[in-house]
């Protein structure tokens, strides 16, 4: 016995005995023997296994929640007999009383539970996100306020549904706009399950918002239905009906009344923010989900954000400012001839013309863009962040909207008659259009994955501007007429400097992300507030028909405002961090 346990201990004081000059046992332990570290693991493991288990089961929650709403309203556009738009009205109010239920839940019990949120994301629910909820949730409130007015006008021929409904919507962006106003950076650590599947049920709830309003051309189809009884009351013909319409009748036609039609005018001009609403909804409703149970390293949080300073950038305000100005003057001679009792041909060769020479100045402005980030030596930003990702996704999907809606209108023109004049502006603003998007999406993506740069003034140069200041505060106080030419020239000379001391690439990124933002803008204001020429020209509507391109621009116009004005958010950033 005494012998076995001399072998058993002479390893022991064998590896006691070794230098100290040969680290290489120790290099070789095996942590994963001891207990404390397999504990740890097993926890870290089953916590990231359950975390990818509430995942995938909230996903498979709000996948079912969408195609049982997705089969209700193509049943109404395909069989409008067996299932109508009350009934989908119905199962939607259901899925947004839930949703309410859930949103208030969390608001009074969930987030006010000890060490409920102890991280928020510093990247989420950025200020321009959060305001866009309440711009668009504002306008969604007065749209199904119109609507309400609109249906008690014709309470005849329409369904009390149409007036609770609208009811309810009210409540549900009234509570959702305050949830994700107040919530957006919340990373919450409690009932993780309950609350992905509140956020999926969420995000499901407003898909399919999104999608009635894309299908659902009820009102469009009632003023058509106007149009033509008018027209077919001259000729002797029969009155036209349309499936959504009430009894297949054209008894549900607003009367010559002012109150009717401000009604109708409001809902229709109103009618692109509501979809609006539904998208950004759901891309912060998606980020909160990502966030459910994340834990943030406080070393990773930048200490210092970068902010907003109109500083270093001169001709692309200019240049921008001249294109917003320009387009409203365009948008405004559109609106006036265009909505006329007979559109002007010419008027749609000076709105096409517009975007003919503004999509080339876009498209050449992104593409130097691009190539100045790839001859920066600034690293790229490699830490995992949902918002970003997120924002890369829906930027790509956006851009398929106008993309979609561009082929397709090359295709027709293409198989009509390429050579007219106005059919070949067309073309070749849907080809630019095309070219534009894809440029200004590497522009924007390759920017948000940068590192921020920083400016330094030297010493030096901080005393000789602080001299001059003082100088100038000197003068001001001797001369009190030129009071206001010195402060005019102080405020010259503090910006002259801040612009001259900016590298030429960081100033040239700075340019060409100020004019992407204004020109995004004023493509964002043009087909919000009324400007459809793909719409009111005819040739595509007269290629494919009126219901195939109703649908076709109902489902593109929407991802295309929205990615204008997802652009606008993507370009500020990069202009911040360069």
């Amino acid at each position: 016995m005494s012998d076995k346990k001399a072998s058993r201990q002479k390893p022991c004081h064998h590896c006691k005995s070794r230098p100290a000059s040969a680290p290489a046992d120790t290099s070789k332990i095996h942590y994963e023997k001891f207990w404390l570290y397999r504990h740890c693991s097993s926890v870290q493991q089953r916590d990231r296994q359950a975390q990818k288990a509430g995942q995938l089961f909230s996903g498979l929650l709000a996948m079912n929640v969408v195609f049982l709403g997705s089969a209700f309203i193509s049943s109404v556009i395909f069989n409008h007999v067996a299932i109508t738009l009350a009934d989908v009205w119905i199962l939607l109010s259901i899925l947004k009383v839930l949703c309410l239920s859930w949103i208030i839940y969390y608001l009074l019990g969930t987030s006010r539970q000890p060490h409920a949120v102890l991280y928020r994301d510093s990247h989420a629910g950025p200020i321009w996100i959060r305001g866009s909820v309440l711009l668009f949730g504002s306008f969604s409130i007065l749209l199904n306020v119109f609507h309400i007015g609109y249906s008690a006008v014709l309470i005849q021929c329409k369904s009390r549904v149409e007036i609770v409904f609208p009811s309810i919507e009210i409540l549900f962006i009234c509570t959702q706009a305050f949830f994700l106003w107040r919530h957006s950076k919340d990373c919450i650590q409690v009932q993780h399950n309950f609350t992905r599947c509140g956020l999926m049920l969420t995000i499901a709830t407003n898909l399919l918002l999104w999608l009635l309003a894309v299908t659902n051309d009820t009102i469009h189809m009632e003023i058509e239905s106007q149009l033509r009884m008018v027209e077919q009351r001259f000729a002797g013909k029969a009155p036209f009906s349309h499936p959504y319409l009430c009894n297949e009748t054209t008894s549900c036609t607003c009367p010559n009344t002012t109150i009717c039609k401000v009604f109708q005018k409001g809902y229709i001009l109103l009618y692109p923010f509501n979809t609006e609403y539904c998208l950004v909804c759901c891309s912060v409703l998606y980020v909160m989900w990502k966030n459910v149970g994340r834990r943030i390293n406080h070393h990773h949080v930048p200490h210092i954000k970068p902010k907003f300073k109109l500083q270093g950038v001169v001709f692309g305000p200019l240049l921008g400012a001249a294109a917003v100005i320009i387009g409203i003057c365009v948008f405004m001679m559109y609106q006036i001839q265009a909505t006329g009792s007979a559109a002007n041909r010419q008027v749609f060769v000076m709105y096409y013309s517009y975007y003919i020479v503004l999509l080339p100045l876009m498209s050449v402005g992104a593409v130097i863009g691009t190539i100045i980030h790839a001859l920066e030596k600034r690293e790229l930003d490699t830490l995992k962040n949902p918002t970003r990702s997120l924002d890369v996704i829906l930027l790509m999907g956006a851009a398929l909207g106008q993309i979609g809606m561009s082929y397709f209108s090359i295709v027709a023109l293409v198989a009509t008659d390429p050579r007219d004049l106005l059919n070949s502006l067309i073309l070749s603003y849907s080809v630019l259009l095309i070219f534009q998007n894809i440029t200004q999406n590497v522009f924007i993506i390759d920017g948000l994955h940068r590192q921020p740069a920083h400016t330094r003034v030297s010493p030096d140069k901080e005393e000789e501007i602080e001299e001059e200041q003082n100088h100038e505060a000197y003068d001001q106080r001797r001369v009190s007429i030129l009071e206001l030419g010195q402060e005019i020239r102080k405020a010259s000379l503090s910006y002259i400097h801040s612009y001259s001391h900016l590298s030429w690439k960081r100033r040239a990124l700075r340019e060409i992300s100020f004019f992407l933002v204004l020109c995004n803008i004023i493509l964002w204001i043009m087909p919000t507030f009324g400007a459809h020429p793909v719409f009111e020209n005819g040739l595509e509507k007269s290629f494919y028909g009126y219901s195939t391109w109703f649908a076709i621009v109902n489902f593109g116009l929407p991802l295309g405002v929205f990615y204008r004005m997802h652009s606008v958010g993507g370009l500020l950033e990069v202009y911040i961090t360069a």
